[in-house]
């Protein structure tokens, strides 16, 4: 069955189904084309290509509001801010895009040069495609800062700061005498724009972009079967105990399914368009600046800040673009090495936190302004996460990813586990292979060997595989 012929049938069933079942759809009887398999029921599209991240499921074109709505939204995502359009004065990126290239992750410049410490860090093409957070030691934010270090600026205005990194690097060998390497950050940070902080009193975390891959299903999810996970996600033979994060958004304290640490009940649109574009909105009307020395350079600039630079329902049709987009099928399923990765997978326990089959609610779910998005409803979904809280690990060559940063009730050494749908295209959509919250790791098996904490079993049980299966795990990864 060619692709097109896929297309048109997943998207006839959905228009009809739409059309009779408001509790959601089913594609159980939707032929799928050989060698693929669904991983986000009626959000699943089938590319492999650089927009694999960047197209909409078939859903939204069955709908010509919502397809209209997902045009304006993805425009508003690309949209190149500018003075004019509201950038600024400081900020971490222009666009959502310029950091979230394609919907994915775009390279962070941590790995570019030029940074004067070291070998990355803050770049000099207008943004770095990374968040660098500050806070004191004792948990507090400087008066001058706040909570994000916006090392961009616009013309006439200064940064508040640039990030310089060191890379220290260390070797290792599996026991098959095989060799691998491990490279940690060092940050540094200077230029300051007013109080210059003392490196004691520093604690400082860089986040590169997350994939905006299955944020609709996501945010669909069922409340009740994260929870339900928390309350039996306890496998003490090997150290594993995952539980739910709890944030108060809005006034309402929310389970967290979004961010790296689940510090968010939703994909933060009107914060991203605040915290890192600088662009004011109904739910964050002042300037990021707002009391900064930057507040009077741009004002000696002719700027005004008595207006908002966005609308809700323009945030809400970027929600809808964000919510929209399709879910890459996995590839390659019937090939033996892949098969033969996915044992090792499980070999490896990686399933205990990686939790392979999640469903989304009945009623779907619903955005900013209260649209709701019943195609998401009743789906079965394949995210390769239990969006749970586990603790990473503190002591991996003395540094591990304890990162000392406390959102929600997350704690420093404490992660979401990272959705693995998709993952095996970053390489193609963005050209790189930097994962991990700060992009330490270069490649798959980087990343698992930072695994510690309750991460620590499934990390040595993937050192002890033989080299095939080692590689064979990794080519399991590659078809996600």
């Amino acid at each position: 069955m060619n692709h097109t012929v896929k297309y048109l049938a997943l998207f006839s069933l959905a228009f009809s189904l739409a059309a009779c079942d408001d509790d959601g759809l089913d594609v159980r009887d939707v032929e799928i084309p050989q060698g693929y398999a669904l991983s986000a029921g009626v959000s699943t599209i089938f590319l492999n290509s650089s927009v694999a991240y960047d197209t909409q499921a078939d859903w939204i074109d069955a709908d010509p509001d919502y397809a209209m709505r997902f045009r304006d939204g993805d425009g508003l995502y690309d949209d190149t801010r500018t003075i004019s359009g509201g950038l600024g004065p400081v900020y971490a990126g222009y666009s959502c895009g310029s950091c979230h290239r394609n919907a994915g992750r775009t390279k962070p410049e941590l790995w570019n040069g030029g940074g004067s410490f070291g070998e990355g860090g803050s770049g000099s093409y207008g943004f770095s495609s990374m968040l660098v957070y500050i806070s004191r030691k004792n948990g507090a934010f400087f008066q001058n800062y706040g909570r994000v270090l916006h090392d961009q600026a616009i013309y006439g205005v200064k940064p508040e700061g640039k990030l310089s990194v060191k890379w220290h690097y260390e070797k290792g060998a599996f026991p098959d005498g095989e060799p691998y390497e491990l490279c940690y950050p060092e940050y540094s940070i200077s230029e300051w724009y007013a109080d210059s902080i003392a490196p004691e009193d520093l604690f400082c975390t860089v986040r590169i972009p997350l994939r905006h891959v299955g944020m609709g299903p996501m945010m669909a999810i069922d409340r009740h079967e994260i929870e339900q996970l928390a309350a039996k996600s306890n496998y003490p033979e090997y150290g594993i105990s995952g539980r739910a994060n709890y944030i108060t958004e809005k006034g309402k304290l929310q389970l967290g399914l979004s961010g790296n640490k689940a510090q968010h009940a939703d994909l933060t649109v009107e914060l991203g368009f605040s915290s890192d574009l600088g662009v004011t909105n109904s739910r964050y009307p002042e300037e990021i600046c707002e009391g900064q020395l930057q507040m009077q350079d741009g004002s000696m600039m002719g700027l005004t800040y008595d207006q908002l630079d966005i609308s809700a329902e323009e945030m809400e049709d970027v929600d809808l673009y964000m919510q929209g987009l399709g879910v890459p099928a996995r590839r390659d399923v019937n090939d033996p090495t892949v098969k033969r990765g996915e044992e090792m997978f499980y070999q490896a326990k990686c399933h205990l936190c990686h939790t392979v089959t999640l469903h989304t609610q009945p009623r779907g779910s619903t955005l900013l302004l209260g649209t709701q998005l019943t195609w998401l409803g009743s789906q079965t979904i394949h995210p390769y996460s239990d969006f749970l809280l586990h603790d990473m690990g503190s002591e991996i060559m003395g540094v591990g990813l304890n990162d000392n940063y406390v959102s929600g009730l997350a704690r420093g050494n404490e992660w979401r586990t990272t959705p693995l749908w998709g993952i095996g295209l970053q390489e193609k959509v963005n050209g790189h292979t930097y994962f991990l919250h700060d992009g330490r790791a270069r490649n798959f098996t980087e990343a698992i060997l930072w695994h510690g904490g309750e991460g620590e079993a499934s990390k040595n049980l993937f050192k002890q595989m033989k080299k095939e299966d080692r590689a064979a795990l990794i080519r399991f990864l590659q078809s996600l």
